[in-house]
């Protein structure tokens, strides 16, 4: 049976306002009177399971239920003179909508916002700046741009006690791609969310310093499958991933792991990934134990949907977090008990009412 947690529904206007070609597929030309929306991707692929497939998801659903044209493009590299280019190239084919995932496209979306002021453009987890410091650092989200938060830390901290509670003691591990922001939010909310179901649940998890590991890419499949074998071997029964392709590559092994008997598990990262840790398709058996979500897509959709509307929040930062339903887990998660995702729910309730609050810091916490 299909068991229900809390499902995150977020509507536009539920947010929380704060402080050379490469590859491609598209549906049509830009030109026309359709709304034309463009995407330059990150590193990875636009199936990586993670941050890109979620934005181009987000602007599929958009194409579909909105009527926009929609087209992607693969940069040849990961520079700011890539992204250039790749902007440039749908802004020329009258794609005057463009969404970017990552921050790496900061640097690249200072110069284009202010470069094509007919165009709209969204940054998820990134805010448009010069890249310098110090003295010399600028930063501007233009009247044409709208830069997009998530809590990660919220969703890291649910999946953490969701973790313990279904497994109750042991050992966890945490592989995270690249060591920024956004992933750190999701390791530290994942070990508070492990602690605070220690000291309030009855549960008996440990997260050794040496499980905590930083692959430093987020493309690195074969990596991320060593550094999960690794974790395995130390006797580690569930890896929260935080890493794209590099969690995909944790993913494979504990699939192999599982097929031969082994009861090893992973935490996704995004979106739902329980489909992608499916090892028994005759009896829908997955590794995935739940998944950290952040309404990437929904976020892609709201931001067309407010162009569209004539709402389009520019120049504004807005954040994603429980308050508006932005993080949390998936909506159906069938390796969780009936029991944990009672408990995950009132905690994720105590965290959209304040009682509950998860740091954004580090402090204590395992890098």
């Amino acid at each position: 049976m299909k068991k229900k947690v809390i499902a995150l529904a977020l509507s536009a206007l539920m947010l929380t306002g704060l402080v050379g070609c490469g590859n491609s597929a598209d549906s049509g030309s830009g030109n026309g009177e359709k709304l034309a929306v463009g995407m330059v991707t990150d590193a990875g692929t636009i199936d990586d399971k993670s941050f890109n497939q979620g934005t181009w998801e987000g602007i599929k659903k958009a194409e579909s239920e909105l009527d926009v044209t929609a087209k992607y493009l693969k940069p040849g590299g990961t520079t700011e003179s890539d992204y250039l280019t790749e902007i440039a190239n749908l802004y020329e084919g009258d794609y005057k909508m463009i969404i970017t995932p990552g921050y790496k496209f900061e640097t690249a979306l200072m110069k284009a916002q202010d470069q094509y002021t007919d165009a709209k453009f969204v940054i998820l987890d990134g805010s448009p700046n010069n890249g310098k410091e110090g003295e010399a650092f600028e930063a501007k989200v233009g009247d044409n741009t709208v830069a997009i938060y998530f809590a990660e830390q919220e969703s890291g901290f649910l999946a953490g006690v969701a973790t313990a509670l279904e497994l109750k003691d042991g050992e966890l591990g945490f592989i995270g791609g690249m060591e920024i922001p956004a992933v750190q939010k999701f390791n530290w909310g994942f070990q508070q969310g492990v602690a605070y179901a220690n000291e309030n649940l009855g549960t008996s998890m440990n997260i050794a310093k040496e499980n905590v590991v930083y692959e430093g890419s987020f493309d690195n499949v074969a990596g991320g499958q060593q550094i999960a074998a690794q974790m395995y071997e130390r006797g580690v029964k569930a890896i929260f991933t935080a890493a794209g392709g590099v969690g995909a590559g944790a993913i494979n092994e504990a699939k192999t792991r599982a097929a031969n008997g082994e009861n090893v598990w992973v935490i996704g990262v995004d979106v739902d990934q329980y489909a992608d840790g499916i090892y028994d398709e005759a009896n829908n058996k997955s590794i995935i134990l739940t998944s950290a979500v952040k309404k990437i897509d929904q976020a892609a959709y709201d931001m067309i949907k407010a162009n569209l509307d004539g709402t389009f929040p520019g120049g504004e930062t807005l954040i994603f977090d429980a308050k508006n339903d932005g993080v949390g887990l998936p909506a159906e998660n069938p390796n969780l008990s009936d029991e944990t995702i009672k408990t995950v729910n009132d905690i994720f309730e105590k965290i959209k009412s304040g009682d509950i609050v998860v740091s954004i810091e580090q402090g204590d916490l395992i890098k």
